[in-house]
């Protein structure tokens, strides 16, 4: 009698790690990262370093977790499980900076750092002694940083005020010490335009403007779509168009969600 082979167990898929913090109302912080990966086709593990009370309103409080929750998190995934990319969000003291960064300093996978300082609705997310923290230790561990034009000035004091400032502004941040740097201008007049450098040469990516105004999580967005194309092994500049695709779309799609400014639709592609 002729036997079925035993069935083959499934590969895992690649792997991605986000530190950052919680979004109580879903649309940006781990919860955004989250969505994000599982829409683009990786596996996402998170460690939790703040728990924040936000809603379509704003931010009304977040509270740090102690440095020691932080390091088993981290040493919990990455000495078992491991992972192909990581990506880090909210680090709201300058103690959970430097155990981030010692984490990505032992790393050999690709890391993404979105230096998130101020949220979307301006509240303030980053203790004063942490931005140094991030300057001298974080940045420098970066594969890439994705600084907002709002982060470029309180990391390095440079102003953009219109798109030709932009290779100023990529320039001050690759001298803190990251592989490339990603200037997000969507802030900016007209049609966005990010620019993309690693000290040499540069890549400018540029999108429609979609009038909507439900675009909450879009920078935790955007970096978790590159570290989640690095891990499935494109180099930066696709993994950064790609990603520059994929949240073009979501904002396109964001919808309403309370009395504010709504979210991104991570599953705008599978609809």
């Amino acid at each position: 009698m002729q036997q079925n082979p035993p069935p083959s167990h499934p590969q895992a898929p690649p792997l991605v790690l986000t530190i950052a913090g919680s979004d109580s109302g879903g649309g940006a912080g781990i919860q955004a990262d989250l969505k994000t990966m599982l829409a683009l086709g990786v596996h996402g593990m998170s460690v939790v370093a703040a728990v924040t009370a936000q809603n379509s309103l704003g931010v009304q409080g977040y509270w740090e977790l102690p440095p020691e929750a932080v390091r088993a998190q981290l040493d919990s995934v990455l000495s078992d499980i491991g992972v192909h990319a990581l990506k880090t969000g909210m680090l709201a003291s300058s103690a959970l900076v430097e155990i981030v960064a010692e984490a990505l300093e032992g790393c050999d996978a690709p890391s993404v750092v979105d230096p998130v300082g101020v949220s979307k609705h301006g509240d303030s997310l980053l203790a004063p002694d942490a931005v140094a923290a991030v300057r001298s230790v974080l940045l420098p561990a970066a594969t890439v940083v994705t600084p907002n034009l709002y982060e470029v000035e309180q990391l390095t004091g440079v102003k953009v005020v219109d798109e030709s400032g932009l290779r100023e502004a990529a320039e001050a941040v690759k001298a803190l010490g990251p592989e490339w740097v990603l200037i997000k201008g969507g802030h900016l007049p007209g049609d966005p335009a990010d620019l993309l450098f690693d000290g040499e040469h540069e890549h400018r990516f540029t999108a429609p403007r979609h009038d909507n105004r439900h675009t909450h999580g879009t920078g935790c967005t955007l970096a978790s779509a590159i570290a989640s194309h690095l891990a499935k092994g494109d180099d930066v500049p696709t993994a950064v168009g790609k990603a520059k695709a994929y949240v073009t779309g979501a904002i396109a799609a964001g919808f309403p969600l309370g009395a504010g400014i709504g979210p991104v639709h991570h599953a705008w592609e599978l609809r």
